[in-house]
């Protein structure tokens, strides 16, 4: 199924979001405004079936986790752990609030 379209609502109107309290210096950063995001969903957005199965995750998502797992050389497990923890893998992966828990990625 294609994943949810993120829409921003009145629980985060309180929340910091990340690109105003990262290190706009920071290579992860600077990275993630420099790749055309949008080339992904085209290539990939395909894939995804319309209406069966639950809804899939952000390309984006998927993409920067495969990245940030390569360029860091680390497992799956570690780098779910690692997202969870650091607001660069975050920013980078397309989120823009801070994500305290895996189960609020995987809604």
């Amino acid at each position: 199924m294609k994943p949810k379209s993120s829409a921003t609502g009145q629980e985060d109107l309180f929340r910091s979001r990340l690109d105003q309290i990262l290190n706009r210096r920071h290579p992860l950063f600077r990275l993630a405004n420099t790749i055309d995001w949008s080339v992904f969903d085209k290539e990939f957005g395909s894939l995804y079936v319309a209406k069966i199965g639950r809804p899939g995750l952000p390309i984006r998502l998927l993409v920067g986790l495969h990245y940030l797992k390569h360029a860091y050389n680390v497992s799956d497990e570690t780098a779910v752990a690692q997202f969870i923890e650091n607001g660069y893998w975050q920013y980078f992966c397309g989120f823009e609030h801070f994500q305290h828990e895996l189960s609020l990625v995987m809604q």
